[in-house]
């Protein structure tokens, strides 16, 4: 009996800490939701952004989910004015670039771009996209025809070269709602 006894009592112990710890934590309900219905606040907010997401774009589901996160975390627009919210679009497909060298395809270079851009506005990118594609293949292209993608072409000074170049023909393509173009993901595959 009393082995059975310490084991019990530290579970115990355990489920209390832990019922008070999530009690303390638990986060404040939403200002938008009345006090005694935050749950089904909560629970309607997020059936809306479902439906929403629902409606929405492949690649926008991610980004209502962030603006409904950067709304949380105090990311819209500041009293003290601060820069307008920005959102990031991401562009659905890689981009795919050849390194030719003497006639022959010496290497891949694959990449994942997304956009910065004010708050609002993805719908108006992504109806650009094709325009968009256009112009960084033929930036992507062009930089790989000067060799900035040979040796360390992951350095700082040549991924900036790069991003500046990106921007450019993102601004000239859709206008100055772009602030920045960000590298996600590239990889150089060798033959």
């Amino acid at each position: 009996m009393k082995k059975l006894i310490l084991p019990i009592l530290l579970a115990l112990v355990g489920l209390g800490a832990g019922a008070g710890a999530g009690h303390f934590l638990r986060p404040a309900p939403s200002a938008e939701a009345p006090a005694g219905s935050s749950a089904e606040g909560a629970a309607a907010a997020e059936h809306g952004a479902e439906s929403k997401a629902g409606e929405a774009k492949p690649g926008e589901a991610k980004e209502a989910k962030a603006k409904e996160g950067e709304g949380a975390a105090g990311g819209g627009h500041g009293a003290e004015g601060e820069h307008p919210a920005t959102e990031y679009v991401k562009l659905n497909n890689q981009f795919i670039v050849p390194v030719v060298e003497n006639g022959k395809v010496q290497s891949l270079v694959i990449l994942s771009l997304s956009l910065e851009v004010a708050f609002g506005e993805s719908a108006k990118v992504y109806a650009q996209e094709p325009k968009l594609r256009d112009g960084f293949l033929q930036v992507l292209f062009d930089h790989a025809n000067a060799g900035g993608f040979d040796g360390s072409f992951t350095s700082s000074n040549a991924m900036d070269v790069l991003r500046a170049a990106l921007l450019e023909s993102a601004q000239s393509a859709i206008g100055p709602l772009v602030s920045g173009v960000l590298i996600t993901d590239i990889v150089r595959q060798d033959n």
